[in-house]
């Protein structure tokens, strides 16, 4: 890549030295505080900052702390540029800049920046993306949540080339990024047939076993379909007893969760975000061997085997094996998609989002049984199954690491001067 003629120390040491010929000016002469609040209500359409972006917000998703009127929310237009600024001490891996493209509204939890006129909007937005991936505004907050707001922004160093320098850096940077986003979607894009592949080859043969030749019968349930004829289908409560077997006080058990992703987990194991229980007194005992089924997202697939001892939140029910089974067997069938919907189907709730399945529901529904032999036979070629699939989907995430890195490199070194463009 090519350097320019001569450098010049920057004075900010994320920086380094810059062209000679560049400026380093504060933020203030760059850029303003979007101070524009749709008072009028004259702006209908919700903007969102998501990953980096700021999309528009589907009516769909207007879920959660909706405010009463968005009469405080900030206007928005295109070539604004807009960062989130709180709560840097607790999250140091969001996006946190975005450039909008489309005219909107806002949350004024969110600081809003317009460029002076003669400065590219889109040269700012890369600068100020360079920051955000190494860093630089974790060491600007303050206060107990180490917020920032635009009185930081103000002070900040910009290394700025000549307008018509901006415009070819700006050129350049879009069409490298575009290339580089083009493959990271391509490869996320194999992440999903990936797991859409290993969802399949579970899901058959969890319901239809590993023997090709075997004879099947229709099972007379819609959700499974045609099963083995020798394998049996049996009630879940003749499978599993309710078991409520609460803590002692001061004990010191470990905390298992169930995650609809990964199932049962240590949670001294995961990073955890919100609250956390300042005492397990009272919670249900788990033994190696339970499962453990969150009754709110059990048909989103937060039902599994535990393999650790325990206790779990009482909000979940803990079901106990009252014979000889392979849990591991049962853990694969319910966390299928076929076997998800069931769940569902049979869940309560005013909203979907309040769906509870409740043992009294989930007891009398009717499930495979095949011979024991079988079962751990599935359950072994299951395993394999998802440690492959995983092993492939971690290689893939780490390319896209690699292309990302790549991305905020090229970024950093273009907006600094490092490469000539």
């Amino acid at each position: 890549m090519q350097r320019y003629e001569s450098y010049k120390p920057s004075g900010a040491k994320w920086i380094g030295d810059v062209p000679a010929h560049w400026d380093i000016r504060p933020g203030f002469t760059c850029f303003d505080e979007n101070k524009d609040r749709n008072k009028k209500l004259t702006e209908k359409t919700v903007l969102s900052l998501s990953y980096g972006r700021i999309v528009v917000k589907s009516e769909e998703k207007m879920t959660g702390l909706v405010p009463e009127s968005f009469d405080t929310y900030q206007l928005i237009k295109p070539g604004d540029i807009v960062i989130r600024t709180t709560d840097l001490q607790n999250d140091k891996t969001s996006l946190r800049v975005g450039l909008a493209k489309d005219k909107g509204m806002i949350t004024s939890a969110y600081l809003g920046l317009r460029c002076k006129p003669d400065i590219h909007p889109e040269y700012i937005f890369r600068l100020l993306e360079s920051y955000d991936a190494l860093k630089v505004f974790y060491g600007m907050g303050s206060g107990l949540r180490q917020n920032i707001d635009f009185w930081d922004f103000k002070r900040l160093p910009v290394p700025l080339p000549p307008r018509v320098e901006q415009d070819r850096i700006v050129t350049f940077l879009n069409q490298k990024a575009s290339e580089i986003d083009s493959a990271i979607f391509k490869k996320e894009r194999l992440i999903e047939l990936l797991h859409e592949q290993k969802a399949i080859l579970i899901n058959k043969a969890v319901t239809e076993g590993l023997d090709p030749t075997a004879p099947l019968m229709d099972s007379g349930l819609e959700w499974l379909g045609k099963i083995p004829a020798h394998w049996k289908l049996e009630k879940v409560k003749s499978l599993f007893r309710l078991v409520i077997d609460p803590a002692p006080s001061n004990n010191d058990y470990e905390l298992l969760s169930i995650y609809t992703d990964i199932g049962v987990r240590p949670r001294k194991d995961l990073k955890q975000k919100g609250n956390r229980a300042s005492t397990t007194d009272g919670y249900w005992k788990v033994q190696k061997g339970d499962f453990i089924v969150n009754k709110l997202l059990a048909w989103m697939g937060a039902i599994g085997l535990s393999n650790y001892a325990g206790v779990t939140s009482p909000a979940y029910d803990i079901l106990r094996p009252r014979r000889e089974l392979d849990g591991s067997y049962y853990h694969y069938l319910f966390r299928t998609k076929k076997c998800s919907s069931e769940l569902k189907r049979w869940s309560r709730g005013i909203m979907e989002m309040r769906l509870r399945l409740y043992f009294e529901d989930f007891g009398p529904l009717s499930v495979p049984n095949p011979p024991l032999k079988e079962q751990r036979e599935i359950a072994s070629r299951a395993s394999e199954i998802e440690f492959q699939v995983d092993s492939a989907v971690s290689k893939v995430r780490q390319e896209i690491a690699l292309l990302s890195e790549l991305k905020n490199n090229l970024i950093s070194e273009v907006v600094t001067g490092q490469i000539k463009v």
